[in-house]
């Protein structure tokens, strides 16, 4: 009703709502499917208990996910507290779960809306014992049991793909789920991609700002919602620059990394997409000995490898304060600035731009399989969209829907979209994998990650085994080949070394044959020789870069004159002299 902070958040149009409360407004869908307690299903057991005098029983984190999802959702209330966003949660199951549980995650959310547990006096009867009374209140949870009973076994099932598709469907709500009265309206001139035809009860039928789509295991933060925010500015500053509409008609002559944002419907769709992280702790003492020593947790993803990406210079793709506002062009002081500060070195940020898809373990990659992810490279466990996209997407899934396997239809529809990651801002696309189960695990033959370049790697694989050169050569082959680990900082580190390698190539006119390494420009804080000690400015900026400052102070770092860390946030198209 009227006068609640949830009218003024979620209800009635611009026009009447207060300045106040003009919050962004996210809807975080939660894929439920595989929460449990051991091999017994989440919602069979308690909810941990919101008030106890005594410390909480200690769980492993691999024995519940209720200490998973509790992480998730004060999270979720921290980003309330902000006072800038306003979050609903929808958790979708297979099947109906007690009022407890649907309780419990509503007592975790007090900022967005949720009403905080009672604290029971002595003497009080467990509030829970009788099974809970649901109130008539808005809640920010929403659950959404999104099976029937025929296809509850296909939706609890890992390989299944059912729960992936079922999120996707609801937050994308593309018109042709509707009924048939509604189908006839498809041709894609008189589409209103805005309209939504899923259930009004359902909270995801109401306009929102951010969708947030994820599973149960991954984690989603503050940092990686605004990162993603900053990201999508940047992106849409490239493609309304005035410049990139010249040079995308004219598709200069290509130097191999420099790809142009534009409007035009052949114009790349780039979508800012996340990569799961689990901490690698090694525990066995036979692996331990052959990796590496000192700090053991490093935070690595399992999903992709050195030959998953690529690395692009997107010209323009710096937005400012204040909507999508781009810096390297127009009047604004700051794009002056920008440009004489940049001089020859481009005004725009490095991307990793994904060649692969991710390639999780079983049982995910089935899932993967029969349900494809929204983003080519992007990943199905994580992913976001704004309302911007959302509504691109829907006209694209409905050209294609409308297309069938018309072939010359198909390639009129515009580019499916490609899962990017900004370089300098690495770190905060790189989601937290709570069980962390996910390493060790082998990889399915034929689905590991750099699938595109298997011969070679097979090749070098030959080459060792015709050395014989190390000692209990067996057992390491056996620790290194079959999992993937790639930590976040060689992540880091391949990404940039393949953007100034790129650069190199162009920019050296006469390549010394002889000569490894690079021989007209350099990365200042990796390309160092052994003999010379780091410069410690770059190794500050790195650190800087790593916490995600070059986004959280995107001010300083893009629009002030201070350059020293433009190579760390990724905003030098030529990197160092040698």
């Amino acid at each position: 009703g009227k006068g609640t902070p949830w009218y003024d958040w979620f209800g009635g149009s611009a026009s009447d709502e207060s300045a106040a409360m003009d919050r962004c407004r996210v809807l975080i869908a939660l894929n439920m499917v595989g929460a449990g307690k051991g091999t017994t299903m989440l919602w069979e057991t308690a909810p941990p208990k919101p008030h106890t005098a005594e410390p909480a029983p200690w769980l492993s984190e691999q024995a519940t996910a209720a200490t998973h999802l509790e992480r998730n959702l004060k999270e979720i209330d921290a980003m309330c507290a902000t006072g800038q966003l306003a979050a609903r949660v929808q958790v979708l199951v297979c099947e109906p779960i007690p009022g407890v549980w649907t309780d419990w995650m509503d007592s975790m959310m007090p900022n967005c809306g949720g009403k905080p547990a009672l604290i029971p006096k002595a003497g009080d009867k467990d509030p829970y014992a009788d099974g809970a009374e649901v109130e008539d209140r808005p809640s920010p949870v929403q659950v959404v049991v999104v099976a029937g009973a025929s296809t509850a076994d296909t939706c609890h099932d890992l390989k299944s793909g059912f729960m992936e598709k079922r999120m996707q469907d609801l937050i994308l709500a593309p018109p042709y789920l509707a009924g048939d009265s509604e189908k006839k309206n498809l041709k894609r001139d008189n589409l209103d991609p805005t309209v939504k035809t899923t259930h009004p009860d359902l909270v995801s039928s109401d306009d929102h700002d951010l969708y947030i789509a994820m599973k149960w295991s991954s984690l989603v933060t503050v940092r990686s919602v605004s990162a993603f925010l900053q990201a999508s500015a940047d992106l849409a500053a490239a493609a309304a620059s005035p410049n990139n509409q010249e040079t995308a008609s004219l598709e200069t002559k290509s130097d191999g990394v420099t790809v142009t944002v534009g409007n035009s419907p052949s114009s790349p769709f780039l979508l800012p997409s996340f990569v799961r992280v689990s901490y690698v702790s090694e525990e066995n003492n036979k692996v331990a000995k052959w990796r590496m020593h000192g700090d053991f947790f490093h935070p690595a993803a399992w999903e992709i490898c050195k030959d998953s990406f690529d690395m692009a210079w997107i010209p323009d793709s710096l937005s400012g304060s204040g909507g999508v506002n781009g810096l390297c062009y127009g009047k604004n002081p700051e794009a002056t600035a920008r440009k004489l500060n940049g001089g020859s070195d481009g005004c725009g940020q490095w991307w990793v731009y994904f060649a692969e898809e991710q390639m999780p373990t079983s049982p995910e990659i089935r899932a993967n399989e029969v349900t494809q992810p929204i983003v080519q490279g992007g990943s199905n466990f994580i992913w976001m969209l704004t309302e911007r996209h959302r509504k691109e997407m829907v006209q694209l899934k409905v050209c294609e829907y409308n297309a069938g396997d018309d072939e010359e239809k198909l390639n009129k529809c515009g580019e499916f979209p490609q899962a990017v990651i900004p370089l300098g801002d690495l770190e905060s696309f790189m989601i937290n994998f709570t069980p962390n189960t996910a390493l060790g695990k082998k990889h399915n033959p034929g689905r590991t990650p750099g699938y595109s370049r298997e011969q070679e790697h097979e090749i070098d694989r030959e080459k060792v085994r015709e050395r014989k050169q190390l000692k209990g050569q067996e057992d390491i082959e056996k620790a290194l080949f079959d999992y993937t680990v790639y930590p976040a900082a060689l992540f880091h580190k391949d990404a940039t070394i393949k953007a100034v390698r790129a650069r190199d190539t162009i920019l050296t006119k006469e390549r010394d044959e002889e000569l490894v390494g690079p021989q007209t420009v350099k990365s200042d804080y990796y390309d160092v020789t052994i003999t010379k000690p780091r410069q410690p400015v770059p190794s500050w900026c790195q650190a800087i870069a790593r916490k995600g400052l070059c986004a959280l102070y995107a001010d300083y770092f893009r629009q002030g004159t201070d350059g020293r860390c433009l190579e760390a946030c990724g905003m030098k198209k030529n990197w160092s002299k040698i």
